[in-house]
């Protein structure tokens, strides 16, 4: 049979169709009640239930996983990508107050190999199972020439909800607030650019060379998969911001590109500084490695790097024990790591 012009231009929508066929069953485990029509259609639906909440408000987020990705063409390691970019996603909109409903997955690729398909979105039901959120939509897009052969992009979109009573502004914070940190699980999802500079330049190490402080390859360390801090913001909301009584946890950041010095003013009031103490928590073996042997300036790598703290709560510092008590029940590693001071909006690691 003679190959259609398009498939011969290097876009098989036969292959494309064959592939998406497998949709509907790895997606059901994400399911949700609120979700509506099937996978496939022009756009996905989903029945808000209004009844639920006084004012509902609906929190977005979009991104991607940076240069991540050149680690999982290295490693040829496809499952966990869409992982890390849900909890991402996940976590941006986490430090609203908001819970997760829907996501929707973009991957954009030269040529479609079946299995790479598979196991990225085999990423993006597992992180969507973990934070109950539904997968309700994507596009597969096939342009060829536009990417390195092997490589391809992925994006997605979340969409939650949160009662406007209940969204977590910061306004409340206060001078002798107590900031908690939550551990992360290595670099999550950014500063993959210097860090692989530090690792494959300047150290000389292949994706798969061993590392013995690691206990593991340096590409398997750097594909861990991005904490989602979700599930475990919505429970201690409930526990300790009961509605009618003064906020205990005031302001939530997560620590994404731009690290300690340019998430935490996001939640700050204008007259407030956080100070964060190096040193009061138990630092990951990966950033030891590049505190010790990167050549860059501590200023910076708290700035580029999360350096093992996923996420920051501030918290009513009389409060702050109860707070971190609920934290490490719930198997969440986390520290007193600073606190709230008079000042003006910024945050500083000494």
């Amino acid at each position: 049979m003679k190959q259609k012009a398009y498939a011969a231009a290097g876009v098989d929508i036969d292959l494309g169709n064959k592939v998406k066929a497998t949709l509907p069953k790895l997606l059901a485990s994400t399911h949700r009640r609120e979700v509506l029509g099937k996978v496939g259609g022009f756009g996905g639906l989903f029945a808000l239930d209004t009844k639920k909440y006084k004012q509902p408000i609906l929190v977005s987020s979009v991104d991607g996983v940076g240069t991540k990705l050149k680690i999982a063409f290295a490693m040829d390691k496809h499952d966990t990508i869409g992982h890390d970019l849900v909890n991402h996603c996940v976590n941006d909109i986490a430090v609203l107050g908001a819970e997760a409903l829907f996501f929707l997955d973009y991957l954009g690729t030269g040529k479609l190999e079946p299995h790479v398909f598979t196991e990225v979105i085999k990423g993006f039901v597992s992180g969507c199972a973990e934070n109950n959120c539904a997968l309700i939509g994507g596009e597969t897009a096939q342009m060829p020439g536009f990417y390195q052969p092997g490589e391809y992009d992925v994006s997605g979109t979340i969409v939650g909800v949160v009662d406007k009573s209940k969204m977590l502004d910061g306004k409340t914070i206060r001078p002798g607030d107590v900031v908690i940190g939550l551990e992360s699980s290595g670099l999550h999802t950014n500063g993959y650019s210097l860090a692989r500079q530090i690792f494959f330049e300047k150290l000389k190490l292949k994706p798969k060379s061993r590392v013995a402080e690691l206990g593991n390859t340096i590409g398997d360390e750097m594909l861990k998969v991005h904490v989602s801090y979700g599930p475990l913001v919505q429970k201690l909301l409930k526990k300790f911001n009961a509605t009618g009584k003064a906020r205990v946890i005031k302001g939530l950041a997560h620590i994404t590109g731009g690290g300690f010095v340019d998430n935490i003013p996001r939640v700050l009031p204008k007259n407030c500084d956080v100070l964060i103490r190096k040193g009061s928590w138990d630092m990951l073996p990966i950033f030891k490695i590049i505190e010790a042997k990167g050549g860059v300036p501590d200023e910076e790598l708290y700035q580029v790097f999360n350096m093992g703290i996923g996420m920051t709560m501030i918290v009513n510092g009389a409060e702050a024990g109860a707070v971190l008590k609920s934290v490490r029940a719930q198997k969440q590693n986390a520290w007193i790591i600073g606190e709230v001071v008079k000042g003006k909006g910024i945050a500083r690691v000494v």
